[in-house]
């Protein structure tokens, strides 16, 4: 949102160069920071959700299939409309679920624009009209919103189910890449590099320009409390997140009761939550117990340290770690438990002795997801932070509100930079699913 609204704004370069070069005077495009340039923007963030998913579903389960349809005689554009489309239709439609609760908890892009959404009035409510029933009215309409969205995905998820024989398995010519030639190739380039090149290459080189043009002096020193700020609260909010992650998948692997159901369940619906319903939904609480009791110092352990903060944090992120945890112990056979029980080994030492060994990379992965998410929260940081202690995201984005962009690009770019290591990650691990 920063680097387009600096790019293509009446006063950026490029709307500045048509306007030299073609000898015009007025506004060549609408403003960048309207409803279509929030929309532009979140597509361009948020498409690897449903892109994701459906190569995930396609690499999977559809190269046997197509090969099936292939010796039967059926060309390829009925093979991909009759096989491909409908084994890839539950993956489209739960990224679609993720990508629209993604845009419904947004705060960053829709505030910087102008938009009035449910996050943006939550805490124009709580902050600017000190209304918190209104603040919790739309907080409530939020999460309304939200968890029937939730209800989809996870619809779209459970018929995400097929049949997996062995011929599927093999080895096919459809698995394998096609060589395209002349304007196929050409358009196959452009389809794929788009995307990349308007969602990454672009705005990254435009923060690049930014932040190199910028003729003031920046702020090394306090560059630095922000970024010691960031990864103290992601390194304190990971450990904890992996502990209680760990905890619950131990507990369900080794006693399935409804109490463990109900936790896993609970703790799943948090990375759903939008921020500025934990937001509300931690201070009303608060404000009550001020109101009740004068002298307690409950609002001044939420408010006045990191305390409320890595709690909200936790709320949103433990269910990441949550699904890592599980991935990792789901590639762990139980005949393991039972060797390791027949050996004497029970209770948490089954846990440190068998379990911990084999989930280390497991561990490591989820703590870095939380991490890096834990680095790009803005809503409930805004709010919850305490005093003179400013995070990358928090920083970026008053900087940007104040117009000072050059100054913004380099806590942006340094969130950039730490959200490519899970990006990478996650591509080493579909080129293995892949093989």
């Amino acid at each position: 949102a920063y680097a387009y609204t600096d790019f293509l704004q009446f006063s950026g370069p490029l709307q500045v160069a048509l306007r030299e070069a073609l000898g015009l005077q007025g506004r060549l495009w609408p403003d960048v920071r309207s409803v279509w340039g929030a929309a532009l923007v979140f597509t361009l963030s948020l498409y690897p959700y449903v892109y994701l998913l459906a190569r995930t579903a396609l690499v999977e389960r559809a190269a046997g299939l197509m090969e099936a349809a292939r010796l039967l005689g059926a060309p390829l554009s009925r093979r991909i409309r009759e096989i491909a489309l409908p084994l890839a239709r539950p993956a489209v439609a739960a990224g679609v679920a993720l990508a629209l609760m993604e845009t419904l908890a947004d705060f960053g892009v829709s505030s910087y624009f102008g938009i009035q959404t449910f996050t943006a009035g939550i805490y124009k409510a709580w902050l600017s009209m000190d209304n918190r029933i209104a603040a919790a009215q739309l907080a409530t309409v939020l999460l309304a919103v939200v968890v029937v969205l939730l209800q989809l995905e996870q619809r779209a998820q459970k018929r995400m189910r097929f049949n997996q024989g062995r011929g599927s398995r093999l080895g096919s010519a459809e698995a394998q890449p096609v060589q395209l030639h002349g304007t196929r190739r050409v358009l196959a380039w452009t389809v794929c590099s788009v995307p990349v090149l308007l969602g990454f290459v672009l705005p990254v080189l435009i923060m690049l320009r930014a932040l190199v043009g910028e003729t003031t002096e920046m702020p090394w020193e306090r560059f630095g409390q922000w970024a010691w700020t960031s990864l103290r609260l992601g390194a304190v909010t990971a450990v904890l997140a992996v502990g209680v992650a760990l905890a619950l998948a131990f507990s369900v692997r080794t006693r399935v009761d409804r109490i463990s159901q109900g936790a896993i369940q609970l703790v799943g619906l948090g990375y759903a939550i939008p921020g500025a319903v934990v937001v509300v939904g931690l201070l009303l609480p608060v404000g009550w117990i001020q109101q009740t009791w004068p002298a307690s110092s409950a609002g001044a352990w939420i408010t006045a340290t990191s305390l409320g903060l890595v709690w909200a944090y936790l709320v949103r992120f433990c269910a990441v770690a949550l699904q890592s945890v599980q991935s990792g112990y789901a590639r762990i056979p139980g005949s393991l438990d039972d060797s390791a029980r027949m050996l004497g080994v029970t209770g948490w030492g089954l846990m440190r002795r068998v379990h911990a060994p084999l989930l280390q990379r497991t561990t490591m992965a989820a703590a870095l997801l939380v991490f890096v998410d834990v680095m790009k929260e803005l809503p409930a940081t805004m709010v919850l932070r305490p005093f003179n202690s400013d995070t990358l995201a928090v920083v970026a984005y008053q900087l940007a509100r104040d117009e000072r962009l050059g100054e913004a690009a380099l806590p942006s770019l340094a969130l950039v930079l730490v959200g490519l290591i899970p990006v990478i990650m996650l591509s080493r691990t579909l080129r293995q699913t892949r093989t």
